[in-house]
């Protein structure tokens, strides 16, 4: 009966509804305390004399007299916008990334995998993914095989590490499309703005200018965009910038959202504008690289080349910076804000530096000898083997005319026309 509660005992159910019931004070207090300590937190963070300059603060920016303002809530949007350019992406490079590939003569081809030897694996992955001469011997005698086949397994276990041509294709072309939609998009938005043409008008009302739903969706696109290849990074093509494209898109993403939520608006337009204009050019010459159009390929870099020195080099760090930097000093006296907008474009500005000196040596390298030109800033990989390249880009290996190993005849005009020159 005592089990039961019952004799006017103190049962089982009695205790554990006890114990229950101080287990909810006890996760309510914690929840309370919890709450208690993000709200101060949150207080902290939002403190009006970090973000405004003084005499100014968050009811100068509350909805009036039907002029509507930024707010940090609406960043929430860009992540259900994010979700959707994941799926679109996927949907484009099965689609229509497949149907430029064909169009330009890339086909899906079937990679020989390297035969399963465990020797010859842990050596691969603890070791080194080439051959090293003085292992041949030692190889040779754990795996069976001759130094020619061990060189051909050691080739044909980095090229099964390196993405398919036809995947890189696929991914260039969609940053193709999008790169290019938001040029055109950025130029819509401001091609009738005073502050495209006078940069000082970016700051005359700071911080009470409205948003116009123009740049509101340029906003929420571009954030949706960039948090969309956060997002992927992991799965797409390992590059050789890995860790600086990290560094890029989350700085990219912070500085939309502050940008937005201290209602940097006009600022924000401008860069996110700069930076449009030339990275769907990049895209572009990948994907005819891809192709085997070594010469459209290489002109259309170096246009890209002129663009982004011009556009992240001058114009940026010399108009753009200039304006954040040391206009706003004239209206107002710095403010953490200031220096916060103004740290995270400095980061901008040295990723654009570390760029720019890989897109210049490329530039050096093609002009004087007519040289192809390789996208080292971000395609190259490490495992890169000039002998699976050729045979994955031309999807055959040609002998006295005859093609070997099944592998489908591609059109190499382009290649040829480049040899002959």
């Amino acid at each position: 009966m005592w089990l039961f509660g019952g004799g006017g005992q103190p049962g089982f159910n009695g205790d554990f509804y006890v114990l229950f019931a101080r287990f909810q004070q006890w996760t309510t207090h914690q929840a309370r305390d919890q709450s208690t300590m993000l709200q101060w937190l949150s207080n902290i963070f939002w403190q009006e004399r970090l973000w405004f300059p003084e005499g100014l603060g968050w009811a100068d920016l509350e909805d009036r007299d039907g002029r509507v303002y930024a707010k940090a809530r609406d960043l929430w949007v860009a992540l259900p916008i994010a979700f959707v350019f994941l799926i679109l992406r996927q949907i484009f490079e099965r689609t229509v990334g497949t149907y430029l590939a064909s169009l330009l003569g890339i086909k899906e081809t079937i990679r020989r995998n390297a035969a399963h030897n465990p020797a010859l694996e842990t050596y691969y992955r603890h070791s080194s993914k080439y051959l090293a001469q003085k292992s041949v011997v030692e190889l040779c005698r754990q795996s069976g095989c001759s130094e020619k086949q061990l060189q051909r397994w050691f080739r044909r276990r980095r090229n099964q590490d390196r993405p398919i041509l036809i995947k890189k294709f696929r991914e260039a072309s969609w940053r193709f499309v999008i790169y290019l939609f938001a040029f055109v998009a950025g130029l819509g938005a401001l091609i009738d703005k005073p502050w495209l043409y006078d940069l000082e008008e970016m700051w005359k009302g700071f911080p009470t200018l409205t948003v116009l739903p123009s740049q509101y969706w340029y906003y929420m696109l571009e954030l949706g965009f960039y948090s969309s290849l956060l997002f992927s990074v992991a799965s797409d093509v390992k590059r050789k910038d890995f860790k600086e494209q990290i560094i890029h898109h989350v700085a990219t993403i912070t500085l939309i959202s502050f940008s937005w939520c201290m209602n940097y608006i006009r600022a924000g337009t401008l860069v996110m504008f700069l930076h449009d204009s030339s990275d769907y050019l990049l895209e572009s010459a990948k994907m005819f690289n891809y192709a085997g159009w070594r010469n459209t390929c290489n002109y259309i870099f170096i246009v890209f080349a002129l663009f982004f020195i011009v556009t992240r080099l001058i114009i940026f760090p010399f108009r753009i910076l200039y304006c954040t930097w040391v206009y706003p000093l004239t209206i107002y006296p710095p403010f953490f804000g200031y220096y916060f907008f103004n740290g995270l474009l400095l980061v901008l500005q040295s990723l654009h530096v570390f760029w720019a000196a890989l897109i210049i040596r490329m530039a050096l390298r093609f002009l004087p000898r007519n040289e192809i030109v390789e996208d080292e800033r971000s395609d190259r990989d490490e495992t890169d083997d000039s002998e699976e390249e050729d045979e994955e880009r031309n999807g055959k290996i040609k002998k006295h005319g005859t093609i070997r190993n099944g592998y489908t005849t591609h059109n190499n005009n382009h290649r040829n026309h480049h040899k002959t020159h």
